[in-house]
């Protein structure tokens, strides 16, 4: 698929092994498929590699967006779509500000990545966005610490559009083979806990003007 970047996702760089990397590609994706959990190889874009049967259930009731879906990029997702919010609990907080850290980190390794660049470009145009990103990031990291950023063991909170399931915690795993990293991907997964208990009922807050905004950092003054 196209990306707001332009052109089509780069081919992978060539694995330093005999192995025939199609061939091995396809085995690893019959591999995924075989987990009962939603779980995905992706790239040092979070552009999704491969995904699951799992992983596609979770996030099928997600409306169409051009440059936004949770097969495609998930970085982009998480930020950028509208309905991430209605999947993805504790959404700015549990959610965003990890995902910023990790782009953060990203462009400071590929730096001349057009896809990162055009991810970063995105968040100027929004401006609580950039705001969490100047700011609120750096705020947010010295007050809960750098181990909140990580991805291996992090739990996170679901809203499974199945209502048996309701809002359930996930870890995220990540397991990734020699050949794999050689590829420059990887795999993560998410474990999906036992529900939690139901939380009080809220106010509910008055609804955002505009696209998707973030609200964990004040609005910048004028």
């Amino acid at each position: 698929m196209a990306h707001q970047a332009g052109g089509q996702r780069p081919a992978p760089r060539p694995v330093p092994t005999t192995c025939d990397t199609q061939a091995y590609l396809q085995d690893y994706a019959t591999l995924l498929e075989a987990s009962s959990f939603p779980s995905m190889v992706i790239d040092h874009r979070w552009g999704v590699v491969m995904a699951n049967g799992a992983f596609a259930t979770l996030f099928q009731g997600v409306r169409p967006h051009p440059t936004a879906m949770p097969g495609d990029n998930f970085l982009r997702f998480v930020l950028f779509h509208p309905d991430a919010a209605g999947l993805l609990g504790e959404h700015e907080p549990g959610w965003c500000l990890p995902m910023l850290a990790h782009l953060r980190g990203a462009l400071e390794a590929y730096g001349h990545d057009h896809e990162l660049q055009a991810i970063r470009r995105d968040i100027t145009q929004d401006a609580l966005m950039e705001a969490a990103y100047r700011q609120g990031l750096p705020h947010w990291i010295r007050a809960v610490g750098d181990a909140a950023t990580r991805i291996d063991g992090a739990v996170r909170l679901l809203l499974h559009p199945d209502p048996r399931r309701g809002a359930v915690e996930c870890r995220i795993v990540e397991e990734t083979p020699e050949t794999l990293r050689g590829l420059g991907y990887r795999r993560l997964t998410m474990i999906l806990r036992d529900p939690r208990p139901a939380a009080p009922a809220r106010r509910s807050r008055r609804p955002r003007v505009g696209g998707t905004h973030l609200a964990v950092v004040p609005a910048p003054e004028s």
